[in-house]
């Protein structure tokens, strides 16, 4: 199966897990900002608050602070400080972005079986 088709086919079974009541309910917005979040978090340079609200080829500022409101609802992510700096925040996905993201690798792992 060629690489166009694997990649339909995850997009099928990804629409499929956003449809799961076990799946978080996120626009696109707030899965790019959970991404960016996720990365640099895995990366070891979390991102602040005013990092992300600097995002602009994701959304407006305005936009960006709702969908880490949206985001923070969730529990996909939670604001931590780091050492002794009170004033500022830092971004990190919680345990429950970690089992999305989980299902997300599981969803591509069976696209790229079924291949």
């Amino acid at each position: 199966m060629d690489s166009k088709k694997i990649y339909l086919r995850f997009l099928n079974l990804i629409h499929a897990l956003d449809g799961n009541e076990t799946s978080p309910s996120m626009d696109l917005d707030a899965k790019k900002l959970l991404e960016v979040i996720a990365v640099r978090h895995a990366q070891e340079k979390p991102l602040t608050v005013t990092d992300a609200m600097a995002l602009n080829s994701i959304a407006s500022p305005a936009t960006i602070h709702r969908k880490l409101d949206q985001l923070r609802d969730l529990g996909l992510i939670d604001t931590v400080f780091e050492g002794k700096n009170r004033r500022t925040k830092y971004l990190v996905p919680t345990q429950a972005a970690q089992e999305y993201f989980g299902q997300v690798g599981q969803v591509m792992q069976q696209a790229l079986a079924q291949a």
